[in-house]
This record gives C-alpha cells, structure tokens and sequence, in this order.
C-alpha cells in the first residue's frame, strides 16, 4: 500500500515495498448475463511479477462491458463531493474510447482482495489517492479491453489489426469503412487472451482527460433523487437517534424512561455501555422521547479535565525524548552556533469535522444475516465491525454503500456504524440511527491539538544555516494503522514539517501525547500537512521578517531543489500582483506546500477591523497536481478547500471544560457565511507529471497565507488558530 503519510510505497505491514509502478496485471472472463467482464489487477510487489494469481492478485476495479453496450464501472472509491464518480470514469472512457455518458458507475461491496486501494492497501477511500492510485490501472483496463474488442472485429472480418480502430465505442476498419458496435463484440472478445502489454495513449492526444467535463453526479444532486447515507429507506424501517455520555471517557449507570415510554411514536429505549438510544416511527418522536429521559452517568476520572490541561500535558511532553523522523547535518550545533536564533511555539486546536451530513447508519439484524446502508470510506472496516457485534461470518454481511454528505476524514472511523449495528441487534425490525448536529460535534473523532517547537539559526544575511521543528501530539496512525506506527514516530504527525524548502541541517521529530482515554482522534482534511503547513509557513515568514527581507523572494532562495515548488509561488505571486501597492487597510500573505503529491502556492489579502474582526478580501491560488483529469473539479476543490480552511483559520476549535466539548451546533462551531467568503482566483500550471491530489493541500495552504497577511498589515504575529480578534484589536 501506499502510505500518504510517509510518502513511499509500504505493505500491508507498514513495511517499505517496491512500488506499484510495475505491470498492471488483467484478467477477462464473460459475464454471467452475457458481456466481457474486464478486471484490473495489481501486484502486490514483494517480488517479481508474473503470471495472473487469484491467489497473489487481486482486481482493484471490473468493467463490464454488456452487449447493448453499455460500459458500468464497478467503483470502489467513493464519492464525497470530490468529483471521483466523474475524475475517474474519464481515464477509463479516455483509453476504452467511449463517451464518458457511455460508463454507469455501481457502488463496489466490500472486498479488500478485489477493490484494494493500491496506495493505501486495502478498500478505503482517503488521503487525496482515488486519481493518484487508479490513473494507470483504469487507463490500462480501458486500453486493453479496447485492444481486445478491436481484435474481435478484425477476426470477425477476417482482416488485418492494424487497419481497424475504435471511435466513440464503435470498431471502423477504415479500408472499407465497416463498423461493429461494441456490444455486439464482447462474446467474442471475452474468448481472446489479455495483451501482455497494451500502449497507452500519449498525453498529447488525449480529448478527454485534460478537459472540463460536467460532473456526472450533478443532475440527481440538483433534482433530489442522489442517494446519500441518511436517505436510505427500508421497509419496516424505524428511526433511533442517541445521546452518549456527555464527559469523554464516562458512563451509562441508569435510565429512567417512564416518561419517554408515553411520547406518541416512542417504541423502544436502548441502553449500550456509555450511551442510550430511543427508537421511533419518526425522528421528532425519537428526539422528544430522548430528551423525556432521565440518564444518570458515571462521569469517570475527565469530569474537570479542560483545555488548558491537555495544552499543559503536550507543553511537558514536548521536552520529552523524541523519535526523529529527518536528521540531516547536525541542526542543534548549527543552530546554537549561528549569529541568529529563532524559536518558536505554534499550536492548533482540535477539530470537528461538522460534515453536513451528520453521522448515520440503517441496519438490519435478522437471524442469519445482517445488512447495513451507509456512506462510508472504509467499506471493509464497516463490514467487519458489523460481523464483529453480530457474531456473523462476513459473507453474511451485506454494505450497501451510499454517496457521502461530506467525509473529511470522518467517515474513516466506523464507530457510528459499530454503535448502529449494537442497537439495531436488540430488536427484529430495521433502524436508521441519526445523530443529532450536538451529538455530531460532541462526540466527534477530532483532529489532534498540536504543539510544535520550531528552530532556526540564520547566518549574517539572515538566511537559515539550520533548522529544527518538534511536533508533539496524539498519534492517528497508531490508532489507526497500528503496523505503520513504528519506533514511536508517527511519519503523518510530521508530513511537510519542512515544508518544500531545503536546508543543509535539519532535525524533525516527534514526541507522541495522548488526550485522556475517550477522547479520539483522527484524521481531518489535509492531514499532517494541514497543521505542519500552518507552523512552516508562519515560520519561514518570521525568518523572512527576522532577515528583513520579502517573503516571496526570501522562500525563492529557499526552493532552488524544487522547481515545481517554484513555479507555483512565481505564479501565484504574479497573478495576485505581489509587487504592486495594495489600498490602504490590505495586508498581504504568502505561503507555499507540497502534499499529496501536488504543489500549491496561495496569496491572501485581509483586512483587520478596530475590533480586531478578520475579513480575508482576495485569495489568489496557483496548483500543479501534474496531468490533470478535469480542470472544473480542480478548481472546485481548491476553492471548496481554501473555504474549510478558513472555516478553521478565523472560527474553528474545539474545548473542554469540566471534560465536556463546549461546542454543539453550528452557532458555536461557526462555518464561513457566503457573505465573508473572498474572492478566489484559481490558477492551474500544465504538467505531464504523473497526478497529485487535490482534495486536501488547498485546505492545508490557506491558514497561514492568512496569518501572514495580517503580520504584514498590523505588524503581529500569530502563532496559534484560530485567529484571536482580541489580540489584534486596536489600542
């Protein structure tokens, strides 16, 4: 699998591997209903490739292509708004030669052996890699079913390969002008060997990839008739929602219900370990009987544990011994010996993920199986959670996947789904469990509050000799993907901790904290490039002050082994006018990250009010994500992007106080309004690189351009988000 966060190819292990860059294994067979039934295999790379294994290989992705022609993508990756059920469909029609309206999509069951995420190793969806991980392996599937179809049609005719070619899903022998739609060719197709080898097409002659396709998920979005997660309807169905214990880390001691029970429409309370749940016909009737209850928690060893501790725990951590993820050069001798020093604290806060569909779950329980209908990113985790409460084998176990109300990172975590599967065991009829907008936040799996040391020492002209940056915060990995989490480094926890520049002595390491058991973490929308960024970037620009010299030139000098880096701030910088004088009241930032394989460069304006109030006026973003697939969805993605970071830059976090989140609804977990939303530029550099990702770096970029403008309009630096109006108010 490929690990996002380390940056190289590892196994199911979390050991190093090979890559996935070696042949692309195919299989074909005829399809039960009549058809050629392609699938896409890849090997698992810790040895050499060969021949077709079910044993060593497993398909990612099948394509069938029935004999009305119609071509139906089996997707394992899910659609979140991210524009994968149109990105991806368009390598396969590229290659196969068909119209993209030509391929219907299918939500893929759950299966790791067929549907694996080669980056990541198993069947999920997440860290900016559905592109990244099946450019190659649906073009390829598409080129050789592609090959095979136009094979069939010279055997047909009885005529040379060579002097036939496939157009818009159709086989012209161009001598005579014969044509054979595709359908009435997959019978004899599915009869022919695989190509060893298939030519793909040269970037240069694409018509599809490379232009701006409609999203294909667009109409039913529009007209209501897409299906996410919370519109599952099964008959018999009845609605539950829940409260959970409202201290991290509490308990269930009792439940009074005498007054629930008589709410009209309340037919069930149901008690779990640290939560209680009322099932009912409707979710108003279910929310009455909630609150009609009488709880009695066990509030555990949190019940005055806040914010200000968990900050104390990661500060006195921080001295802690680290585990060293880069030590190139000696960087505490440089630094100690150079003619400047800068230190630094940066903190970020933890935070929800407030997705706008809240965490939900339909199951079914009957005797000898169980079904469940969901929006998830990890299919597989879901299936086998369920298996787990029910007791059932996992072929027994049917995920109906959904399209998905906002993932973020959230949907990673199956315990909605584990707590689902629990109340809908205790009764024989069909449960969709919703949670509340409070019940949501407040028992969210949060992005961890870090807190970073960082350390420069800079020569007489102020550039850096050396360079040194701690993290100190909880692991995800090692939640998560225990097996990546080795000699205590968490490589995610320090992705882009250098950000793209480079220094002749660095030193990066990290100390791993936990919050107090109940109280999870996990990833949210950019990873660890989000909060690195932010630290980097304010960092480089304090350097930049220190060194009195242009921020914009001052990381020029720093990005001389990254050229790509380089082009995307010259061009952000250019297209945002860096060198002209802004209006009186505008301050102007910069910053600059490389993640998920791309490189993003944005310049914000803002302005600052007598009350300190932040309004970010413009934001000029340039990308180079290598070939892209559809321009329109890169520039959504950054600018859906640069919105949710500036969410979280100006508004978002998290706190505790007597070991509760304090925050519940989106009147205290506050989203950007569309009337404080800024004007986005978005500005794409052409590239035949292989793709990068583009779901999650815009969002990791725009925090720290817009602390950076505000130094550079009022003078004060800010080291930790969101950003405190009180600070910047003026005298």
């Amino acid at each position: 699998m490929f690990d996002p966060l380390v940056g190289h190819e590892v196994d199911t292990k979390g050991n190093p591997s090979r890559g996935i860059s070696r042949r692309t294994m195919l299989t074909v067979v005829t399809a039960a209903s009549g058809g050629l039934l392609l699938g896409v295999s890849l090997p698992y790379l810790t040895g050499t490739a060969g021949a077709v294994d079910e044993d060593s290989f497993a398909p990612n992705a099948f394509i069938r292509i029935a004999r009305d022609g119609q071509v139906t993508l089996v997707m394992n990756q899910v659609e979140m708004g991210q524009g994968t059920y149109t990105s991806m469909p368009m390598l396969l029609a590229e290659e196969l030669e068909v119209d993209l309206a030509q391929i219907k999509l299918e939500h893929a069951p759950p299966d790791d052996k067929l549907y694996r995420n080669p980056r990541l190793g198993f069947q999920v969806t997440g860290g900016s890699t559905s592109v990244r991980a099946f450019w190659k392996p649906l073009r390829t599937a598409g080129a050789a079913a592609r090959s095979m179809l136009i094979s069939a049609a010279a055997a047909t005719w009885k005529v040379e390969t060579a002097s036939c070619h496939a157009v818009k899903g159709e086989v012209i022998h161009a001598p005579s002008g014969r044509r054979l739609a595709y359908g009435r060719l997959v019978d004899q197709a599915a009869k022919l060997a695989v190509p060893d080898d298939v030519v793909l097409q040269d970037p240069k002659d694409f018509t599809l990839i490379g232009s701006s396709a409609k999203r294909t998920d667009a109409t039913a979005k529009v007209n209501g008739t897409a299906e996410f997660g919370i519109d599952a309807k099964v008959p018999g169905m009845k609605i539950a929602t829940v409260a959970a214990c409202p201290v991290i880390g509490g308990k269930l001691v009792s439940v009074d219900d005498s007054m629930a029970t008589t709410v009209k429409g309340v037919i069930k309370v149901v008690r779990l370990d640290a939560a209680v749940a009322v099932i009912a016909d409707h979710m108003g009737a279910a929310r009455k009987g909630l609150e009609a209850l009488v709880i009695t928690w066990d509030q555990g060893p949190n019940a005055a544990f806040s914010t200000a501790d968990m900050v104390q725990q990661l500060k006195d951590a921080s001295s802690r011994l680290a585990a060293v993820a880069i030590n190139q050069g000696d960087a505490i001798k440089a630094i100690s010996a150079s003619p400047r020093r800068i230190d630094a604290v940066y903190q970020m806060p933890l935070l929800a993920h407030a997705a706008m569909e809240p965490m939900n779950c339909t199951v079914h329980v009957r005797k000898d199986r169980c079904d469940v209908w969901v929006g998830t990113q990890v299919i597989t985790r879901a299936q086998a959670t369920a298996a787990a409460v029910t007791g059932f084998p996992l072929d027994k176990v049917k995920v109906h996947n959904h399209l998905l109300g906002g993932g973020f990172g959230r949907r990673l975590d199956v315990d909605g789904i584990t707590q689902a599967v629990q109340i809908a065991k205790q009764v024989d009829y069909p449960v969709k469990v919703i949670w509340t907008r409070e019940e949501d936040i407040r028992h969210d799996v949060y992005r961890p509050y870090y807190y970073a040391k960082l350390s420069a020492g800079l020569d007489d002209k102020g550039s850096p000799i050396a360079f040194s940056h701690r993290v100190t915060g909880s692991s995800v990995l090692a939640r998560w993907l225990p097996p990546a989490f080795k000699d205590g480094l968490d490589r995610d926890a320090v992705e882009g901790a250098t950000g793209p520049y480079s220094f002749d002595n660095v030193l990066v390491d990290y100390v791993r904290q936990e919050p107090p058991a109940g109280l999870t973490t996990g990833w949210w929308r950019g990873v660890g490039v989000t909060h690195n960024a932010f630290m980097v970037e304010g960092f480089v620009d304090e350097l930049a002050a220190a060194a009195k010299q242009d921020p914009v030139s001052y990381r020029r000098a720093l990005l001389t082994k990254s050229p790509r880096a380089k082009a995307v701030l010259d061009l952000a910088a250019e297209k945002a006018g860096w060198d002209k004088p802004l209006p009186a009241g505008i301050g102007r930032g910069v910053s600059v990250v490389f993640g998920f394989g791309s490189y993003v460069a944005q310049v914000a304006e803002v302005s600052v009010s007598k009350d300190g109030r932040v309004r970010v006026k413009r934001v000029v973003c340039a990308v180079d994500c290598g070939q892209m697939i559809n321009p329109d969805t890169i520039k959504a993605q950054m600018e859906g992007g640069i919105i949710f970071g500036l969410t979280a830059a100006l508004y978002g976090e998290i706190t505790l106080k007597d070991g509760r989140v304090e925050q519940g609804n989106f009147d205290s977990y506050q989203v950007l309004r569309i009337n404080e939303a800024p004007t986005i530029e978005v500005h794409m550099i052409v590239s035949n690189e292989e793709p990068g990702g583009i779901g999650e770096p815009g969002t990791a970029t725009i925090a720290p351009a817009v602390v950076n403008a505000i130094f550079s309009l009022t003078g004060k630096r800010l080291r930790q988000l969101p950003i405190d109006s009180a600070q910047l108010k003026s005298a």
